[in-house]
């Protein structure tokens, strides 16, 4: 469905997109995670034909998206950021002035504009002033632009900023049941909605590529890299001091917190200085002492700590400049469009 080969953007001495490949296939949600200035917004305004690449090549179901625009941006609907309305229109309006702008042809307009509203779930806003919609309505009317025509391609470009939890949770069901019909991709900044709602995630880090995989799997990635049993809590039948006699034995592990609680257990929170799996040796460690083990947790990865590792303490004030004059650049290009 979508091919990106080598892709380059420079805004004067800067690198905002670093030889960027990647390819979507159909049937998936994909989602962009990135610190601000990763290069996700000007990613998705490059494969959406807003803006010119410095080099490489967005290929929309084989066709070029710089040598065939017209052709390759009819597979495409698009929600920037900040959604295309017009609030002095009525939802049914605007998104009748859509469907002509998206060369829809008269007999089917009425037809998917009803379509549209009825997914995103407008009619009952149908004759109501945009002006006069609740921020996630005015999401919601910004979603029936972007599926109008029912294009296979659909890019949301943090598609939740700014709604409330309730809102945010309607969103992203619309979201998942897109995926049906089309491709879907979505950057946001929140994990955990990348984590629950996509099927692909695709990590930037100073405009390149880091990291392609399904959310658990990169999880499990990292679990792995550190050790099963990176970090363990224990709940242990018996004296603090005892158990910290019992454990400096071990050589493995680093005692981080050991205190006695009530009902005569002890806490312990301890971490391996390896990656080997050190459960069963302290199993049998405690049990030789009469030191049973009441409760173990294993210590579990975030998406958010892959996240981090990945991305290092990337800084967006570089990427802030960029962003505002990609923006400047849409603007001068808006005529060209």
């Amino acid at each position: 469905m979508i091919e990106v080969s080598h892709l380059v953007k420079k805004y004067g001495n800067h690198l905002a997109v670093d030889d960027l490949s990647f390819s979507m296939e159909e049937g998936k949600i994909y989602g962009f995670l990135g610190a601000n200035g990763a290069g996700k917004s000007t990613t998705m305004n490059i494969m959406t034909g807003y803006l010119a690449a410095t080099g490489g090549e967005v290929r929309i179901r084989g066709c070029d998206i710089l040598k065939e625009p017209e052709k390759a941006k009819r597979a495409i609907g698009y929600l920037p950021e900040q959604p295309p309305l017009y609030m002095d229109m009525t939802v049914e309006e605007y998104l009748f002035f859509a469907a002509q702008l998206k060369q829809i042809s008269k007999e089917k307009r009425k037809e998917e504009v009803l379509r549209v509203m009825e997914e995103t779930d407008t009619a009952q806003v149908a004759q109501r002033l945009i002006q006069n919609l609740s921020k996630g309505y005015r999401q919601r009317v910004g979603l029936a632009q972007a599926i109008l025509g029912n294009p296979p391609i659909v890019i949301l470009d943090e598609p939740t900023v700014g709604l409330d939890p309730k809102q945010i949770l309607e969103i992203r069901e619309l979201i998942r049941s897109m995926k049906k019909e089309h491709v879907v991709l979505l950057s946001s900044h929140i994990l955990s909605e990348v984590s629950a709602i996509c099927d692909q995630i695709l990590i930037l880090s100073r405009g390149k590529l880091v990291a392609v995989d399904s959310p658990e799997r990169l999880v499990d990635k990292l679990q792995l890299k550190h050790g099963a049993s990176a970090r363990l809590e224990l709940w242990l039948l018996g004296d603090e001091d005892r158990a910290k006699e019992v454990l400096a034995s071990m050589e493995e592990i680093h005692l981080l917190e050991c205190q006695n609680r009530e009902g005569g257990q002890c806490r312990v929170l301890l971490e391996a200085n390896g990656k080997e799996d050190i459960r069963e040796n302290l199993f049998y460690l405690l049990a030789q002492y009469k030191l049973p083990i009441m409760k173990l947790l294993t210590e579990e990865r975030s998406l958010e700590e892959v996240f981090l590792e990945l991305t290092g303490n990337e800084e967006g004030s570089a990427g802030k400049g960029m962003e505002q004059e990609a923006e400047r650049e849409v603007t001068e290009d808006a005529g060209n469009l």
